[in-house]
């Protein structure tokens, strides 16, 4: 969240199409017994979640949820997915009709029929018509400035070319695809694959095994989409930033796979290691997979799905870490 600030305060600041103030909400909390707020806005700096980074001035941490939302012509969505709807259930009746939305939440949540994606959510409750973004984009080394891509899915082509504006930098390069839910579903489920690449690196096994974790992700990520996208699910916007980068970025990288890593290697329960490891963030990979079993379940699809399945059993159901690579061996995709 406040890596995306800090490209959209600059942005707001150099361009004339757009106010130069950003309010940014952020859940106020004590920070060496000073709020968080008042932190950001006297230091420039969110020294909890993003240290060592200085924030554009026009950038203003604002600790009230309906006064950051006020007015508002586009709102960007970056919070933990756990947290989406509560905070709508808040900013319900409070937004312009007209309002553009873009999510950045990689996540998915239930619905009656089966998927619910986070941006449909927020659509429902708001009203408003969304975006997402998404793409291999770990949080710190975009606030370093060092040279990425990103995915923006947005069926209106208009909104498309005004955030893409609002994002793009000479390091942080947007894309602009028609294909949102392809695009949202592969931040999710990028997650899932990249729990599986932690267990992998718990149990040493090295580089080759972690490449077909990758391939064999992504060949379930794909077959998900398919099945449950009501759009066009072609295979090129899996070649874009949303898809294999994210996922070998977040593979490699990224606080899914070094949480799995360290749930193989000490036992611990990934409740315990979210305490220890994470600093107050939020894990996404295995609450998604919970999901991801609980629609699967539901349509009676488990066994298209050995990898997310084997992820889902191993963090809840206390199915045997070293039983992983028995889904990698035993893939319907080898049959």
């Amino acid at each position: 969240g406040s890596a995306i600030a800090k490209i959209v305060g600059s942005n707001a600041a150099r361009l004339e199409q757009f106010d130069t103030t950003v309010n940014m909400w952020v859940f106020e909390e004590e920070v060496g017994g000073k709020k968080l707020t008042e932190i950001i806005n006297t230091q420039h700096e969110n020294i909890k979640y993003l240290p060592g980074h200085k924030l554009p001035p026009n950038v203003v941490a604002v600790p009230d949820l309906l006064k950051a939302a006020a007015g508002a012509d586009i709102l960007i969505f970056v919070v933990p997915h756990q947290f989406i709807g509560k905070l709508c259930e808040q900013l319900k009746d409070h937004v312009k009709k007209e309002t553009i939305g873009v999510s950045l939440i990689k996540g998915v949540d239930e619905g009656p029929e089966g998927l619910k994606l986070i941006s449909h959510i927020i659509r429902e409750w708001l009203g408003i018509e969304m975006s997402v973004l998404m793409g291999a984009n770990i949080a710190n080394e975009v606030a370093e400035e060092k040279f990425c891509e990103t995915t923006i899915g947005c069926k209106n082509l208009e909104h498309g070319h005004i955030l893409k504006e609002l994002m793009q930098t000479h390091n942080f390069r947007v894309t602009v695809v028609p294909e949102a839910d392809t695009v949202e579903i592969c931040g999710a489920l990028k997650n899932v694959v990249a729990v599986g690449a932690g267990f992998c690196d718990g149990l040493s096994f090295g580089d080759n095994t972690k490449a077909a974790v990758i391939r064999l992700g992504l060949m379930e990520m794909i077959t998900f989409a398919k099945l449950f996208c009501k759009g066009p699910v072609t295979s090129t916007t899996f070649l874009e930033s949303c898809g294999i980068a994210d996922l070998i970025t977040t593979c490699y990288g990224g606080r899914n796979r070094r949480v799995a890593e360290a749930f193989a290697r000490t036992g611990k329960s990934i409740e315990q290691l979210e305490k220890e490891l994470l600093n107050g963030q939020k894990l996404q990979g295995p609450q998604t997979s919970a999901e991801l079993n609980h629609i699967l379940k539901h349509k009676n699809l488990l066994e298209k799905f050995p990898l997310f399945t084997a992820v889902y059993q191993i963090c809840y159901e206390g199915k045997p870490i070293a039983d992983f690579i028995k889904c990698l061996q035993n893939h319907p995709a080898h049959m």
